[in-house]
């Protein structure tokens, strides 16, 4: 009996491969975009127009319609003659006191005010609060401003002052010196105008009395034109 032969293109198996190939070819190709996320209800928007969302273009510093906000700049304290003054706080102290219902507390400001042109002044201020402190401080140092005789960037002689328990002394100094001080004695003596000087401070560390003390050595300045005139002297 003569055996039946059977030819590839013919065999279920083999024709199988072919027939997905050209069905993958006739199907067009399927792209997937991403989806994106929906909104949250949350959301008001950048933040330059005032929202919590993402950083818009005014940022934090943007106000509610978007745009950066104007900053006002500081205003200039000037004396009368138009010089502008400088203020510097030198100590804050805090006190207690013990009521009925707790504890009390007030704050005491020391600030130097001048105009680094031979005028300078010391005033304290208290209050409730720090910033009050500070304000009333400014406002007395502004009106105890006396005028101090320097020579060029720094003092005319030596000087040794004493109030209460403080002691300051003051020496003129070359030029390219500095100020040689602590910080309240240089507070003062920038705040007059002086670049030049040498100074030791002596007995209490409080610097109300420092500060006062320092006051009172610039005040007992004078300069040799005003000693002259004032016993009617002329100048060589």
């Amino acid at each position: 009996m003569a055996e039946e032969t059977t030819t590839p293109s013919e065999t279920p198996a083999a024709a199988a491969p072919a027939a997905e190939a050209a069905l993958v070819a006739a199907t067009p190709a399927i792209t997937t975009a991403p989806v994106p996320a929906p909104a949250r209800q949350n959301d008001r928007g950048p933040r330059g127009g005032g929202g919590r969302g993402p950083g818009g273009p005014g940022g934090r510093g943007g106000n509610r319609r978007g745009g950066p906000r104007e900053r006002r700049a500081p205003a200039v304290v000037t004396d009368s003659e138009g010089n502008e003054l400088t203020e510097k706080v030198v100590f804050i102290n805090r006190s207690s006191k013990v009521v009925k219902g707790g504890r009390r507390f007030g704050f005491s400001a020391l600030v130097v005010t001048g105009n680094r042109k031979g005028g300078v002044g010391v005033g304290i201020g208290k209050a409730r609060e720090v910033v009050t402190a500070i304000q009333k401080g400014n406002e007395d140092a502004r009106r105890e401003m006396v005028k101090v005789s320097l020579h060029g960037a720094t003092l005319p002689h030596e000087v040794y002052s004493v109030y209460d328990g403080a002691r300051v002394l003051l020496r003129p100094a070359s030029p390219g010196t500095g100020i040689i001080a602590g910080k309240t004695v240089r507070a003062v003596l920038e705040s007059a105008g002086v670049r030049d000087v040498l100074s030791k401070s002596l007995g209490s560390n409080n610097p109300a009395n420092v500060a006062k003390a320092t006051m009172q050595a610039l005040q007992s300045l004078r300069l040799r034109e005003d000693v002259y005139k004032a016993r009617g002297k002329k100048t060589d």
